[in-house]
């Protein structure tokens, strides 16, 4: 007999019949009735043990945690709250168990004390629910980028570039940390490293993915990115996962196009295939809402939000009117904003951002054409010489979700950009080929897979939507 899923066996298609099951046992009371879960579904089904016919110690053995093995029959459930349950006709315990020191139990745990579990916290109906979403919205990105003719590449994670110009990078090294050789000038002498120079771990794998656009047309990254920045912020992680997209021959109109098409597309698949994780946890949110003052709550639910997203065209905004936008607004005048708006070139924050979004448009917002002195120096500078075609994409709840622009393809623009930002040619001349070598019109975006888990799911804390999260003075597991 082959083992079923307990998402197989709650499934309104299975039929009533003998069947065999392994999972973890959720609870287990009146040494009777066995709440089981296999990870397949947010769901449990309840096992009902004849313990008059099964021995004391495996009676005893049955604790929350433990994993089994039951063999029995799939009938109509004689309580309320499920319509099948198994009746158990034997139980093997595997491995050890040990309810004691099992920290998972049945009550309500903080998610800080979660987080010191990880390796145990997907046993939890919160994190199952996350990682499923978490798993379903990668394969959703993939079959996008396949239905739409991209080809994915695996760019580099270690590299001698920085593409963001940030600095905040973790050097990669295999020299004695205690005793490094040193150049006639008293520095670390790298070309003694393993690689000949100083490396990195990457911050972005778009530089290479320009490569590959401009021999391939359509390509995409989705890969760990990694940033040393000294924040312990509930939106910062030290090791994250980037999904970015390059395009030949698109520019920034197009580029906005396929970013909406992108965002929809993914976040209307888990819609239709995973309601049931949606469903617990908009009810958590819910929960949570109520301890919160009416003035800090939500208008929406997690699922209008991501309805929201899908329902709606995106309002296209220049930078400029954003900013007349929110400098004559309520919030701004009454200096009700934490960062009052007051003139052109201020970098928007998440509370500006959320304003045009769930005030003065009610839809989700792609702002573009940004101060050029506010963005990477890859973008391409607009006729006005101080604005670059530029695009962000702001969501509900998040502010912005989406980064992107079309990429300056001009050689001796690119040159001037670079000197002026004191970015070394020879570090990126390959980067440089690329405009001189049948250069061509070419966009792409990023989108911080993390952040989209965070708003597709409700969690408030980014932490919380990565199996093994890597911040400052934490590398557990």
């Amino acid at each position: 007999m082959i083992s079923s899923t307990i998402a197989n066996l709650l499934s309104k298609n299975n039929k009533l019949q003998d069947i065999e099951v392994k999972g973890w046992v959720r609870t287990f009371r009146a040494k009777r009735f066995i709440a089981l879960n296999d990870g397949s579904t947010i769901n449990n089904i309840q096992c009902v043990v004849d313990f008059e016919n099964t021995d004391e110690a495996t009676l005893k053995r049955i604790t929350t945690g433990a994993a089994v093995h039951i063999k029995g029959s799939l009938t109509e459930s004689q309580g309320k709250g499920q319509s099948v349950e198994i009746q158990v006709k034997s139980i093997e315990i595997l491995g050890d168990s040990d309810a004691e020191s099992f920290p998972i139990q049945p009550k309500k745990h903080s998610f800080e004390f979660l987080r010191e579990n990880a390796h145990l916290r997907t046993r939890t109906n919160t994190f199952s629910a996350v990682m499923r979403l978490r798993s379903s919205l990668s394969f959703a990105i993939h079959k996008y980028f396949n239905e739409n003719g991209f080809y994915y590449m695996h760019t580099p994670i270690i590299t001698g570039s920085d593409a963001e110009g940030a600095g905040e990078m973790f050097r990669v090294t295999n020299l004695d940390a205690k005793n490094p050789p040193l150049n006639e000038n008293g520095e670390v002498n790298y070309k003694e490293d393993f690689f000949g120079k100083e490396t990195n771990l990457t911050v972005s794998g778009q530089l290479e993915a320009e490569a590959y656009a401009m021999s391939l047309g359509k390509v995409y990254t989705f890969g760990p990115t990694f940033r040393a920045e000294n924040s312990n912020t509930s939106r910062h992680l030290a090791e994250f996962w980037m999904i970015e997209p390059e395009v030949a021959f698109m520019d920034l109109a197009g580029n906005m196009d396929l970013a909406e098409d992108f965002m929809k597309s993914v976040l209307s698949y888990i819609l239709e295939h995973n309601r049931e994780d949606l469903e617990f946890l908009e009810s958590r949110l819910l929960d949570e809402e109520k301890s919160k003052p009416q003035a800090e709550r939500s208008d929406m639910s997690l699922i209008e939000k991501i309805k929201f997203v899908v329902d709606n065209n995106f309002k296209r905004v220049s930078y400029t009117e954003a900013i007349e936008i929110l400098r004559d607004c309520k919030p701004n005048k009454k200096k009700k904003f934490k960062y009052i708006i007051d003139q052109w070139g201020a970098d928007l924050q998440s509370e500006h951002e959320r304003y045009l979004v769930e005030k003065h448009f009610n839809c989700p917002v792609i702002l573009f054409d940004y101060p050029a002195n506010i963005k990477a120096f890859y973008m391409r500078l607009n006729e006005d010489g101080k604005t670059v075609r530029a695009m962000d994409i702001l969501f509900p709840g998040i502010g912005e979700m989406v980064g992107g622009s079309q990429r300056e393809e001009r050689l001796d623009v690119l040159k001037e950009k670079m000197k002026a930002l004191d970015i070394d040619e020879e570090e990126l001349w390959w980067y440089l080929d690329l405009r001189k070598y049948g250069t061509a019109v070419h966009s792409g975006f990023g989108l911080g897979f993390e952040r989209l888990v965070m708003f597709a799911t409700g969690m408030g804390n980014i932490r919380d939507v990565i199996p093994f999260p890597r911040t400052p003075q934490n590398a557990e597991f």
